[in-house]
């Protein structure tokens, strides 16, 4: 990323609620996370942070930061992936990326069996599966106002507005996924800051 021009990172500026500053100083920290110097972050490399491995979504966070698909993260999907976290991302923009941890086949809506999956990470063995699909189906069922068997981003977001306190075993479960963002966001951009 060294050879990085000047209106490419100007684009990445433009697309992201970082200024220039931050966004050199993302770089380089981008470049101190890109051990191997491939211009991209494999997901061997995301997960020696600590705040990226000690969470059971790891996996879902870097394919979320991986928008093209293609098993490592570039430094403008880097960029954009941390976008919502910044100081200036609002509320929608933390929700969306809250909603795509469950949406796994990126088709806009979750689905019965993503959000089994997604919730399997979280509670591993703690519950059969008997009992968790359970909850996944009451989730479905109580958030699903249009009746088509998946839960939309308007959905989503009603339901995570209007949570209550039995369904927050299911909803909370996004906002444990903003809070790792937020402070591996703020790690950083703090140790950025240091270099």
């Amino acid at each position: 990323m060294g050879n990085a021009n000047s209106a490419m990172l100007e684009n990445i500026v433009q697309g992201s609620n970082f200024d220039r500053d931050e966004v050199d100083r993302l770089r380089k920290r981008f470049m101190k996370l890109d051990k191997d110097n491939s211009g991209t972050i494999e997901r061997d490399e995301f997960l020696s942070l600590p705040q990226v491995s000690s969470n059971p979504l790891a996996t879902r966070m870097i394919a979320i930061f991986d928008e093209d698909g293609g098993g490592d993260v570039d430094f403008q999907e880097f960029v954009t992936g941390l976008s919502a976290f910044s100081s200036k991302g609002n509320k929608e923009e933390k929700l969306r990326f809250a909603f795509k941890v469950y949406d796994i086949d990126r088709d806009g809506y979750i689905s019965n069996g993503e959000l089994f999956i997604v919730l399997k990470m979280m509670v591993g063995s703690n519950l059969k599966d008997q009992q968790l699909q359970q909850i996944v189906d009451k989730t479905i069922m109580e958030a699903d106002l249009d009746h088509d068997g998946k839960i939309s981003f308007e959905e989503f977001t009603k339901m995570v507005e209007n949570t209550d306190v039995s369904m927050s075993m299911t909803l909370g479960m996004p906002l444990t996924v903003l809070t790792t963002f937020d402070s591996l966001a703020n790690f950083l951009q703090t140790n950025s800051k240091r270099k």
